[in-house]
């Protein structure tokens, strides 16, 4: 995925940018980058590796160094950036979000051309963001320039530009993420997440739309471009990637995730489906506030019947080794064996990708002592990889787990109803739910419905990007 915050004021913004981007290191963690302009010195700009170390850790120490009224920065899960870009409209930085699925065709446009070329990163692929800087210098104007990258690019992309004078801030086309603007009495700041800003007096002042281009000054902002009718804002922002106490369009991903649980006990009392169990639980930490839900709505009592070791290493995927990643997965779960020991218990997480870690969460319980281990997702089977963000993007959608157990069942022919199997009502439904339960070792699954989560949401379904779980755009 990937975060963005940018701020322009009649102030030094170098403290406020710093913390603005750290609160964004949940949504990735391989780069981080930030460029400030200073009226009189300039841009100045910086880019860390952040896999083995924390955004703050990496930054700290350039702090001295950043001095301006003005600048963006961002964490990254692709390519390094802010990148500063000098052409024929000016100097100006950019950091984008999103995913650009025809970069060899726009790419070979350009050397058509003839002339163009651009630098190649050491896996010998283009950087993303540089694309979209000559796909905007291909025009006239930023502004007609941006338009052109939106219209042109297959997927999604969110951008930031800065300039001597202004940030440029456009949302994806169809608005798969959020771009949210706060005020303050010195100026203006522009974010992926609003609690970010919230922590740093500025108070939420404007969301912009699909599509839209807005010019930021620190008296206050403007809409260049305006915003289209159609929207596919990202479910997974609630379910999964969105800090607890951030909204978009207007929906708060704390209170959305009890909503969700809540249905989903609801749906299986109303069935007569759910099982005796002794405690609920989530797995930590997104699917936590899932199960409380459940739990209040199920009558269940919640429990914690393990814990994460945190401090060393925070997020559980930062080394790039499997074999790593896994082995630091298990040195983080911590158990409490009274909550464990005897007990039936049913945990709720955000979603089921691969499976991986959750097989040996499961495994874990069992040999601390447990009964039984249900589990529940808070989401559909995640059947198709995502085309626009990070999320559930895999190298083969095979890699998915109810995909491959779909291939195990029926081979090819299964492919063809990937509907029915993610329809817990029909019999190809229960035939995936008992093959996942008897490959993973639950005593029982179940998964949300799209018409459960689209529920707990909210907001109009046609306007909620599903294509993960529906194969539909």
């Amino acid at each position: 995925m990937g975060g963005f915050f940018g701020a322009i004021s009649k102030k030094d913004v170098a403290l406020d940018l710093f913390f603005g981007v750290d609160y964004h290191s949940h949504l990735g963690t391989r780069r981080g980058g930030m460029v400030v302009y200073d009226r009189e010195k300039g841009f100045h700009r910086q880019i860390h590796n952040i896999e083995n170390s924390p955004f703050r850790t990496k930054f700290e120490h350039d702090l001295g160094e950043f001095h301006g009224q003005a600048g963006i920065g961002c964490i990254s899960d692709a390519d390094p950036q802010p990148l500063l870009v000098r052409s024929h409209l000016g100097l100006y930085a950019i950091t984008t979000v999103g995913i650009i699925n025809n970069m060899d065709e726009l790419a070979q446009g350009f050397y058509n051309d003839g002339g163009v070329q651009f630098m190649a990163m050491s896996s010998g692929k283009i950087n993303s963001t540089e694309l979209v800087a000559a796909l905007i210098n291909r025009k006239g104007s930023l502004v007609e320039g941006i338009r052109y990258a939106q219209e042109v690019i297959d997927g999604s992309c969110t951008m930031l530009l800065l300039t001597p004078e202004s940030i440029l801030c456009a949302r994806d086309r169809l608005g798969r993420l959020p771009v949210l603007i706060g005020k303050s009495e010195a100026g203006c700041c522009v974010s992926f997440e609003s609690f970010a800003y919230h922590k740093l007096g500025y108070e939420d002042a404007y969301e912009l739309g699909p599509g839209e281009i807005l010019n930021l000054t620190a008296e206050g902002w403007e809409t260049l471009s305006p915003p289209g009718e159609k929207m596919r804002i990202c479910a997974f922002l609630w379910t999964y990637y969105g800090y607890p106490n951030s909204n978009y369009e207007g929906i708060n991903v704390e209170v959305m995730r009890y909503r969700n649980g809540e249905i989903m006990a609801r749906d299986e009392v109303q069935k007569g489906k759910l099982p005796k169990v002794d405690y609920v639980a989530g797995v930590p930490d997104s699917g936590v506030p899932h199960a409380i839900g459940f739990a209040n709505r199920s009558g269940k009592p919640f429990a914690r019947p393990f814990v994460k070791y945190t401090p060393t290493w925070p997020r559980s995927f930062m080394p790039e080794d499997q074999s790593v990643r896994d082995q630091v997965a298990k040195m983080k779960q911590i158990p409490v064996p009274e909550l464990i020991e005897g007990k039936k218990l049913l945990f709720v997480d955000d979603s089921i990708v691969r499976g991986t870690q959750l097989r040996e969460t499961v495994e874990f319980l069992y040999a601390s002592g447990a009964a039984e281990v249900h589990m529940r997702s808070a989401c559909p089977p995640i059947m198709y990889g995502c085309k626009y963000l990070n999320f559930s993007r895999s190298n083969s959608e095979m890699e998915l787990l109810a995909r491959r157990k779909v291939q195990d069942l029926e081979g090819d022919e299964g492919q063809k109803h990937l509907e029915e199997y993610a329809d817990a009502a029909t019999e190809r439904g229960q035939c995936l739910l008992r093959s996942i339960c008897e490959e993973m070792g639950f005593d029982s699954l179940g998964y949300q419905t799209i018409d459960g989560l689209l529920e707990s949401i909210g907001i109009d379904k046609d306007r909620i990007c599903t294509y993960c779980w529906t194969g539909r755009e």
